[in-house]
């Protein structure tokens, strides 16, 4: 009994933080819609409007919605814990929008759909973490040189795009020249294993290890493969996983995951309050990219599968080679030429659930999507939080924004969670852990 009172307190707390969560996410969509001009884009273009009269319905739906978070109070934290809680804010953003756009299908049956898709994902997500058991692991002195050997093939990465595409341009220019770019298919793949998943892992191994040397290493190779991608996730990676990694110490791991979100959202509408136009940047950078596009995407895709064929999987690359599809190009081109949005890619909520199978049978093929997740929960089993939640800080933010499957092979996934299955977890339970070094001792 003298347990259950901490527990009922540590769940309060989290339900209270959540619930603030909440309020910050919903002024930041009203704030987005009401920017205009000062932050460089038109909130009708991306169908982001806020309308007063419907603020009791939005409101409404929005605090039904808010159920759900009872399941992240009874999880523990994994990395299931991670990608669940951001996609938890890309819905709950979703159905806040939906109650005021201007695109023109059901969204009666589509909230729905998205609420029983997101429970879905969140069951295998939150709640299957039992470890895999190690057939092999890396010894502690082979891990030291993994780590190196992921320094040397992050560099001879940069030098080959460099020798591609090498452009430095202001963040607010990268559009006029990012189409240009042009690399081997290869090394777009490499690229993007890179950025997203080996270099994330070195530096969270270099971390643990004490390295700083080798981790600012791993920060500097990630900041110069900016101008190879101009992606602006790629310019801020480097202080991402800072930021990560200083909330994993700071903070119990599942508030360091809200707080990722929350925070970042509530500092950027406080300075935008202060500071008016000269933070209008930021809100477009922050606010814009992390919450209103994926759950704007979500609107989107349901308003186009609305009215035109599912794909049943054939936007899968190597599928679209065995089996007719109706779609020549891939569906962020076909969101491009039909919205006028610029490429437009999405969720797996979106691609895997919407896209392929339609409402009804979304929140099936987003449970399968749910079970992959809990395979990273079990190869990542007995792995400090603060080591999981830095060295998977940026694949939430692809997964919100480009499928399921791209994201395990085109940005790495697949290749970090057989990392975390390997890296040894004796290696935390030393008191002094060794230094890395080139020879692996």
């Amino acid at each position: 009994m003298d347990d259950h009172l901490p527990r009922a307190k540590e769940r309060l707390r989290l339900g209270a933080l959540i619930l603030v969560h909440v309020v910050i996410c919903c002024a930041s969509l009203i704030r987005l819609a009401d920017a205009g001009r000062a932050i460089a884009f038109e909130p009708a273009l991306f169908h982001l409007f806020f309308d007063p009269a419907r603020l009791h319905v939005a409101i409404a739906v929005v605090t039904g919605f808010s159920l759900v978070s009872a399941f992240f109070l009874f999880a523990r934290f994994s990395f299931g814990f991670f990608v669940g809680f951001y996609f938890y804010t890309m819905i709950l953003g979703y159905l806040w929008l939906s109650c005021f756009s201007d695109l023109n299908y059901d969204r009666l049956p589509a909230g729905l759909s998205a609420v029983a898709s997101i429970i879905a994902f969140l069951l295998p997500a939150l709640f299957i973490s039992s470890p895999i058991r190690q057939v092999y692991t890396l010894s502690a002195a082979a891990f030291d040189r993994v780590l190196w050997a992921i320094l040397a093939l992050g560099a001879a990465t940069i030098l080959a795009g460099a020798a591609y595409d090498f452009r430095l341009v202001a963040i607010e220019d990268i559009y006029q020249f990012r189409d240009k770019l042009e690399s081997p298919a290869i090394l777009n793949y490499l690229t993007g294993i890179t950025s997203s998943s080996l270099l994330p892992f070195c530096f969270a191994g270099f971390a643990v290890r004490r390295s700083w040397w080798g981790a600012g290493a791993a920060l500097l190779l990630l900041l110069l493969l900016y101008p190879i991608t101009l992606s602006k996730l790629a310019l801020f990676t480097p202080l991402w996983l800072v930021a990560i990694l200083l909330l994993s110490k700071l903070f119990e791991a599942r508030i360091a995951v809200i707080l990722s979100l929350a925070g970042p959202l509530l500092a950027v509408l406080i300075l935008v309050v202060l500071f008016k136009a000269k933070a209008a940047l930021l809100l477009s950078i922050v606010n814009h990219r992390m919450v209103a596009i994926p759950s704007i995407a979500m609107d989107i895709y349901n308003d186009f599968f609305s009215k035109h064929d599912l794909t049943y999987f054939c936007q899968i690359s190597f599928l679209k080679r065995l089996v007719a599809c109706p779609y020549s190009e891939p569906l962020s081109v076909v969101m491009s030429q039909t919205y006028g949005m610029g490429n437009f890619n999405a969720s797996l909520l979106a691609t895997e659930g919407i896209a392929s199978v339609g409402l009804w049978f979304a929140p099936v093929s987003v449970f399968v999507c749910g079970l992959v997740i809990a395979l990273g929960n079990r190869l990542s089993a007995g792995l400090p939080p603060s080591f999981v939640l830095t060295s998977g800080a940026i694949l939430p933010h692809i997964l919100l924004n480009v499928p399921l499957t791209t994201t395990l092979l085109t940005h790495g996934a697949a290749v970090l969670f057989l990392l975390w299955y390997l890296t040894p977890r004796s290696m935390f339970e030393q008191q002094q852990p060794k230094q890395p070094s080139l020879a692996g001792t």
